[in-house]
């Protein structure tokens, strides 16, 4: 299993960025794709049409996000993202743990382009 830490800054504050982030409707805004989201500790979520599924485990509005990850053998692993002010942008945290490691080039690619590339677009 490996690891994946990065940090990416949005052009929005940390209140947007939290929207977009646990909104199904925002979601599907930047994403393109129906979402499932719903901001209470212990729900389902699904992303991109189902392609990313697991359970919401802790929210910090506009702070904070931990959700568990499954991947198709039900391996589990932990997404953090944290939000920081950044003068009038967001720096955006992410931790992402228990990544399957013929899976992880595939999920750092996802992270860095499919999420966080789609999020750098819709707020610039």
């Amino acid at each position: 299993m490996k690891d994946f830490k990065k940090y990416y800054i949005l052009d929005a504050p940390p209140q947007e960025v939290y929207e977009a982030l646990t909104n199904p409707v925002s979601i599907r805004l930047w994403t393109g794709e129906d979402a499932v989201m719903d901001p209470i500790p212990g729900t389902e979520f699904s992303l991109w049409d189902g392609s990313i599924t697991g359970k919401n485990l802790e929210f910090v509005e506009n702070k904070m996000i931990k959700q568990q990850w499954y991947f198709g053998d039900k391996t589990e692993s932990i997404v953090v993202i944290k939000l920081h002010s950044h003068g009038e942008s967001t720096s955006v945290e992410l931790r992402h743990t228990n990544i399957p490691e013929e899976d992880y080039t595939d999920i750092v690619e996802g992270w860095n382009e499919s999420y966080f590339g789609n999020l750098e677009e819709f707020f610039n």
